[in-house]
C-alpha cells in the first residue's frame, strides 16, 4: 500500500526545520546506503548521530504521534530515528533503483529494527526543483511521487524504488523506516481499508449493531496478526 498523507508538518515547522538542517554538516549519503545501494547512490545527508538530525527527527516523530492517518496505515511498533537527505543539481544527484535493507541497526543501541514501512517526508515544494521524483515500482508499474512540503508518502519497504536525478534546485527530505505491528503488507492494507470502511459506515449510520460488530472483528484481526 502506498499512501499520501498531507500536512504532517505545518509550513512554520517546515521553515524552522529547513533553517536548522541547512546550517548543519552534510556528508556523503553512501554512508547509509548498504552494499548494493552505495553503488547507485549519489546524494548528501546528515549523519545518523548529528545532534541537529536527532533533534529535528524528534520533531518529525512527535508530529507522527499526533497523526491518526499515519498510525492507521503504518500501525507502528518501533521507529528508526528519521534521517535527512538532499539532492542537488550541481552534480545531478540521484539514487538509482534499489530496495531498502530488511534490518537496520538503531543508532546508539544494540537493537535492530525490521524495515516494514518506508516513509519520505518532503521539505521542499515541487516548484523548488526539477527532477527528483521518488519512483516506487510494483506489479502495477511505476508510481511517481513529488509532494508539497510537509506532506509524506509511505510505502512497503519491500518495494523497489529510486530518486530521479535533480536537474534544477535542491530536493530536501526526511526519510525513515517503521517496524509495524503487522509485518505483512497485504494484511496491513486489509486492516487499513477495513478501518476506513468502518469509519465511513459510522459517519453515515452511527454506531449501529453492525458497525460495532465490524469494529470488533477489526480489533480481533489486529490481535491475531500483531507482533511486537
Amino acid at each position: 500500500m502506498m499512501l499520501h498523507i498531507p500536512g504532517v508538518l505545518t509550513r512554520e515547522q517546515v521553515r524552522a526545520m529547513r533553517a536548522a538542517i541547512e546550517a548543519a554538516d552534510w556528508i556523503d549519503g553512501r554512508t547509509t546506503g548498504g552494499t548494493q545501494g552505495a553503488q547507485v547512490k549519489r546524494n548528501r545527508q546528515l549523519a545518523e548521530t548529528d545532534p541537529v538530525a536527532l533533534e529535528q527527527g524528534r520533531i518529525v516523530l512527535q508530529a507522527l504521534q499526533a497523526n491518526a492517518s499515519f498510525f492507521r496505515a503504518a500501525l507502528p511498533a518501533h521507529y528508526m530515528p528519521p534521517l535527512f537527505n538532499r539532492y542537488g543539481a550541481r552534480n545531478t544527484e540521484t539514487y538509482g533503483l534499489h530496495i531498502d535493507g530488511s534490518l537496520r541497526g538503531v543508532p546508539g543501541s544494540f537493537s535492530w529494527l525490521r524495515t516494514d514501512v518506508s516513509t519520505t517526508l518532503f521539505l521542499c515544494d515541487p516548484d523548488e526543483y526539477d527532477g527528483g521524483e521518488l519512483v516506487v515500482v510494483d506489479t502495477y508499474g511505476e508510481h511517481r511521487v513529488k509532494l508539497p512540503a510537509g506532506d509524506l508518502i509511505l510505502y512497503p519497504a519491500t518495494s523497489q524504488h529510486r530518486v530521479d536525478p535533480v536537474t534544477r534546485g535542491e530536493r530536501i527530505c526526511s526519510f525513515f523506516w517503521t517496524q509495524s505491528l503487522i509485518r505483512d503488507d497485504a494484511r496491513r492494507t486489509l486492516l487499513y481499508e477495513m478501518d476506513q470502511a468502518i469509519d465511513a459506515l459510522r459517519q453515515r449510520h452511527g454506531d449501529t449493531a453492525e458497525t460495532v460488530a465490524l469494529a470488533g472483528q477489526y480489533h480481533n484481526l489486529l490481535r491475531m496478526w500483531s507482533e511486537p
